[in-house]
């Protein structure tokens, strides 16, 4: 049966922006004619409003305004002489028609001439505007903004001032009437000013591809409606298993944590962010930067631009447009009810004593909390986690006992938000497991699925915790269900394959793997994967499996290509073939081979008597034939009563703990029938070395590779290999053959790690 572990696997959100749009247009040259002060007068008084009836008012509301308040010389030759006139700035220009040199009526005859053929020059400058300009839509958009000529004159639109000064003028018009470009707006503009980008936007909507985003921050949305859950009936049987803080002395494997904490004054559960693993790992909310689009140059005409340019502008702004798009629709996660906001200040001076590493002052004021506010979902949360901070620094069982329990509490309060219920279950799911209650860890995951069923995490989840079991069936119905919904899952993909591989379904669960791994998703960069992908490449014939191995090398889960197991210590001597010297256990390699014949002959009359004794492996290594095993120490320890049937044996190899106590590997006789073949294969650790004692062995056919070198066993001979180095056996023999199998630790460990390793 092959044995599985796993620990697994991000999202973020931010605000996302909207865009204002400038326009831009190309102004055309007027032509202009000038007058004085004294002949603008009497057009204003008698020929305006005609003209703006006829004409819509806008041409001739700019001439008349850049009369009335530009400040320009102007020369105007009246009956051969010139007259100084007073402009707005008190100085004098050369005029005509009387004024200030006196002499004649006011208003002379050729004034009033002049007045009548400027009549005729407007109607003519208007006759040509209708043929280029639409006043229907001019007038119109001066129907909508209520535009009259006397508050043209008054100097009253300024909300509809393009040039930022303060007023409507001509230059403003200009803009109105698509002649010209408006002035860029800024972030800060008033609200009168952005007025013109719509007017603009209405006027010239064909120029709306050459817009320029300035985004701003937009509300991100409101996480999820609390859910109340129903109170769940499991309960947590200390007696259920060992726990690691009972069998190791080693550090907690931190890789099952499911809290990464950051080191902030507030409460780390304000910000959160998922993933789809057994992890939950905190971060500071977003901050928002603009993101700046190079400006338009004002001076360019956009008809003059390449197709591929406009085009390329065009998929970057759809792309920024989608990217935003998508941010947007995330969410911040929602740890705090309404009650828990009430108390923020509390909750997060108790959460700075727990992440500045006091989680005994920590829990103080986390119960205090609970007592005071029993129905505070984030106090209790934040007491549970100042337990799991108390077992790991106590290395206590019980105390991570409680932890757990105080996550149920937590879970169960009324009015707990979503969020926080998510984040709660997930991190009792993954204690559970640690401590080795893998049916609770089960039960609580199924919880979760069934509170969060869109969660496709979740149901992940729940099949590592089916395979946690050995229960394979259980996972491969989780990853169907996955696989039918999300069928580029990556993540479920590799787990498919794994127990489709598990299966000896091997050509199946190739592509399942390899899409899996290829896929990148977190949780499938994991050696197990690529192990599993080579050995079954391997068993097709197909030569690319060394490709996986080497990429699973690269990755730093093997050692090497040929060295792949993967439960090790770093550092230790690496080599396929070993000598008794090396090893520095020649007593026992000279015990083995004084006594061959001995131990041989225990092994023959148990074999004689009953093959019961002798059962086929297990582990799915054999392409062909029969292989069987009587295995007498297992991780360090006896197997039943099987030391009555070969007394001697066992008791040569109780003086040599270098081999009984090997946690990490077994004393067993092997037993192998002609027309076997075993698959390439590595032992699981690199923390043992492997003797084989030849007691029958043909004269011809039976051989053992390691890495690349082929040898034969003799009897009475010891040989010493790493089956953490890739290694594979034929038996092409006319009759069985039988060898003694002893698993030593590998010199180089201290006694320090043989006492704590974990067994295998």
């Amino acid at each position: 049966m092959e044995r599985y572990r796993h620990y697994g696997t991000s999202y973020t959100s931010s605000p996302g922006a909207a865009h204002v749009e400038e326009i831009h247009a190309e102004e055309e040259e007027v032509e202009e004619v000038m007058y004085t002060e004294e002949e603008v007068e009497p057009l204003l008084e008698d020929e305006t409003q005609p003209l703006l009836q006829e004409t819509g008012g806008v041409k001739q509301e700019e001439e008349v305004t850049r009369a009335q308040k530009e400040v320009q010389p102007v020369v105007q030759e009246t009956e051969g002489k010139t007259v100084p006139v007073e402009s707005k700035n008190g100085k004098r220009t050369e005029g005509g028609g009387g004024g200030d040199a006196g002499g004649g009526p006011k208003y002379s005859v050729f004034t009033w001439f002049v007045v009548l053929g400027l009549l005729g020059v407007w109607s003519s400058v208007a006759v040509v505007y209708f043929d280029i300009v639409d006043y229907d839509t001019v007038i119109a958009r001066a129907k909508e903004f209520r535009m009259n000529f006397s508050e043209v004159l008054q100097g009253k639109l300024t909300a509809y001032d393009t040039d930022g000064d303060g007023d409507f003028d001509v230059e403003d018009a200009k803009v109105l009437l698509g002649l010209k470009e408006a002035k860029r707006l800024h972030v800060g503009d008033t609200p009168e000013k952005q007025t013109v980008l719509k007017t603009e936007e209405t006027i010239k909507p064909e120029t709306a591809n050459q817009q320029a985003a300035e985004p701003r921050d937009v509300e991100p949305t409101e996480a999820a409606p609390s859910v109340t859950p129903p109170r769940q009936s499991e309960s947590d049987d200390p007696r259920e298993s060992i726990g690691p803080y009972g069998d190791e002395a080693n550090t907690i494997d931190t890789t099952g944590v499911l809290l990464a904490e950051r080191q902030t004054e507030e409460s780390s559960v304000e910000f959160a962010e998922y993933v789809t693993s057994s992890k939950l790992t905190q971060e500071a909310e977003p901050v928002v930067e603009a993101e700046k689009q190079p400006e338009a140059a004002a001076d360019v005409d956009p008809q003059s631009e390449t197709p591929k340019q406009t085009e390329a502008e065009g998929t970057s702004e759809k792309q920024a447009e989608d990217k935003l798009t998508e941010k947007a629709k995330k969410k911040k996660p929602k740890l705090l009810n309404k009650l828990d906001k009430t108390i923020k200040a509390e909750i997060d001076a108790a959460e700075k004593l727990r992440r500045k590493g006091k989680p005994d002052e920590a829990l103080k004021a986390f119960e205090r909390l609970v007592q005071q506010y029993p129905q505070s979902p984030r106090a209790r949360y934040g007491k549970a986690q100042a337990e799991d901070d108390m077992a790991e620094k106590l290395r206590s069982n019980d105390m991570l006992q409680r932890a757990i329990n105080t996550y149920r509490e937590a879970s169960e309060l009324p009015d707990v938000t979503s969020d926080l219920l998510r984040a709660t279950l997930k991190r009792r799911a993954e204690r559970q497991q640690f401590l080795g209650r893998m049916r609770g860890s089960l039960a609580t995951l199924e919880r979760l699925v069934q509170l969060f069923p869109e969660d496709i995490g979740l149901k992940n989840d729940l099949g590592v915790a089916h395979l946690l079991l050995g229960d394979n069936n259980g996972a491969k119905k989780i990853y169907e269900e996955v696989l039918g919904v999300a069928p580029d899952n990556g993540f479920a993909k590799v787990h498919y394959g794994f127990i489709l591989k598990s299966e000896n379904k091997i050509a199946e669960s190739i592509p399942y793997l390899k899409e899996g791994l290829e896929s990148g998703e977190p949780g499938t960069d994991d050696g197990r994967f690529y192990f599993h992908l080579g050995d079954a490449l391997q068993r097709v014939g197909d030569n690319s499996a060394y490709d996986w191995y080497e990429l699973g090398h690269k990755r730093g889960h093997f050692a090497s290509l040929w060295q792949r197991s993967l439960y090790n210590v770093n550092g230790l001597k690496a080599q396929p073939w070993w000598t008794a010297k090396e090893t520095g256990y020649t007593d026992l390699v000279k015990v083995l081979e004084r006594n061959w014949k001995t131990i041989r002959e225990e092994a023959l009359a148990v074999l004689d008597q009953s093959t019961r004794h002798f059962v086929p492996e297990e582990e799915n290594l054999r392409e062909k034939g029969d292989w069987g095993q009587y295995t007498l120490w297992q991780q360090g320890r006896k197997v039943g009563n099987a030391c009555q049937g070969v007394p001697k044996t066992c008791a040569l190899l109780e003086r040599f703990p270098e081999a009984t106590g090997c946690k990490r590997g077994q004393i067993k006789f092997s037993v192998m029938q002609p027309g076997t073949h075993v698959w390439p294969h590595t032992g699981p650790t690199n923390c043992r070395l492997r003797m084989h004692l030849g007691l029958v062995i043909p004269k011809r056919g039976c051989k053992i590779r390691c890495t690349n070198e082929t040898r034969e066993w003799e009897e009475g001979k010891v040989l010493i290999f790493d089956d953490s180095f890739e290694h594979e056996v034929w038996q092409e023999a006319d009759s069985y053959r039988l060898i003694f199998i002893v698993d030593v630790w590998h010199p180089e460990l201290t006694q320090h790690q043989r006492q704590t390793l974990s067994p295998i």
